[in-house]
């Protein structure tokens, strides 16, 4: 094992946080641009409803990324260590978010636009891939086993940052500019800004230690030839499918309240965007601050029962979203927004020391990751897209409900099937697959 000092659980708490979140506010950034701006700068020569189909078909190609990241973040955090896939990581989706910023338009070099955007966007999900699984990794292997699912909540209290400062910088823009200077520069700002963000959570990150599982992991490892993804599936391929599952109704629910709303409120409720913005503001505020709360209930619970209540909950919860959007009412809106990711932060919470407590050390970055990252394809990637053709389809918001209320079931049926995980020691689990693996 290194001889450098443990970093207290504080600080890596705080370094995981505050990356994670530079992260999200990078991936979300796209999302909100996505619904508000991408259709009428990238894909001009369309009607409305379908130029914000491809802009969320950009959107999704971040996703299908997402598993090539999980699998080569994963196979090498899994053999150097989780700190400096991180620093990578934080580096690579910060250069493609800055990129997008100097993007030119349609308008200036035609067909050349959205494929440049497509190839930044595939960046940008590459590094969230392997981004998750590390900082949720480094906190829980540093963590006390008491207190896992508090402390390995606050990496996951980082979607909601970074949605939190994205929507913030949008909102801010939107109401100091007019739509023009918005729709022909503005928007250029919140992606730029994402170069000085990086350099902060570069500072950051380079200041603390490496998990200390995983040296001792590697320390009492024999050699063998097996990549650690091989090993994933030889193993915990019943995890991996757990994590699938679980991961369900998580990721469609959350992109249908912070993206797919942008578009249904403004187009079909009739809502102004910085009306639509400052509800998903509120939201992501209280969604913050519920998140490491719901963690600290699975310590205490179980990670069953919570995760199994913000299922059922957002599953319900659909069928008021859309009726309260459409009272096209700043109150009700907020209530419908903030409710709904109150509730999933039920799964969300407990997520991160769930799936950690699935896969033995020498593995478990790969084995959280792809578990993680091979729901985000078809569920986080393709919700907002799903949404959208399903209300063109039906010119209703019911079959949006039907959608996030059969995901729910899925991953309750997932979770009720799983065994209980907490309290499982992260240094001794699998050790003969440990031993054996490196």
């Amino acid at each position: 094992m290194s001889d450098k000092p443990r970093t207290p659980i504080g600080k890596i708490v705080a370094a995981s946080l505050i990356g994670t979140t530079i992260e999200w506010y990078d991936f979300f950034l796209y999302g909100s641009a996505a619904a508000l701006v991408f259709p009428a700068l990238f894909f001009p020569e369309s009607d409305p409803l379908t130029g914000t189909l491809l802009a969320f078909l950009t959107y999704a190609v971040g996703f299908v990324a997402r598993p090539l990241g999980a699998l080569v973040f994963g196979h090498y955090g899994d053999r150097l260590g989780r700190k400096k896939l991180l620093v990578i990581s934080l580096l690579m989706m910060g250069g493609a978010t800055f990129l997008i910023g100097c993007l030119p338009t349609h308008a200036a070099v035609g067909a050349a636009a959205p494929l440049l955007l497509t190839a930044l966007r595939l960046v940008q999900g590459f590094a969230l891939g392997g981004e998750w699984g590390g900082a949720v990794l480094i906190v829980s292997e540093h963590g006390d086993t008491e207190r896992r699912g508090f402390w390995a909540s606050w990496p996951q209290a980082g979607a909601p940052g970074g949605n939190l400062l994205a929507t913030a910088v949008l909102a801010v823009l939107a109401a100091v500019q007019s739509d023009e200077a918005f729709q022909t520069w503005g928007w250029r700002v919140p992606f730029l800004l994402s170069g000085v963000l990086v350099l902060v959570g570069l500072w950051i990150r380079l200041s603390i230690s490496e998990s200390p599982i995983f040296q001792q992991a590697v320390a009492n490892a024999k050699p063998s030839r097996s990549m650690p993804i091989v090993e994933v599936f030889r193993y915990h391929w019943r995890d991996v499918i757990t994590a699938i599952g679980a991961r369900f109704a998580e990721n469609v629910s959350y992109y249908v309240l912070t993206a797919f709303v942008l578009v249904y409120a403004t187009t079909e409720a009739g809502l102004s965007k910085p009306v639509v913005l400052n509800a998903v503001l509120i939201g992501s505020a209280v969604h913050f601050f519920s998140i490491p709360l719901w963690g600290a209930l699975s310590d205490k619970l179980g990670r069953r029962p919570v995760y199994l209540l913000g299922a059922a909950g957002v599953g319900l919860w659909s069928f008021a979203f859309f009726p309260l959007i459409d009272t096209r009412n700043f109150a009700a809106v907020t209530l419908a927004v903030t409710v709904g990711l109150i509730l999933h932060g039920a799964m969300y919470g407990p997520q991160a020391a769930f799936f950690s407590e699935l896969f033995a050390t020498r593995m478990r970055y790969s084995g959280v990751s792809i578990g993680a990252q091979l729901a985000s394809i078809v569920a986080g990637g393709l919700a907002p897209l799903i949404a959208v053709a399903l209300l063109g389809a039906y010119n209703s918001s019911f079959p949006v409900m039907l959608y996030v209320a059969g995901a729910a079931v899925l991953t309750m049926i997932t979770v009720f099937v799983s065994r209980e995980t907490r309290g499982r020691d992260l240094a001794t689990l699998g050790a003969a697959k440990n031993s054996t693996t490196r």
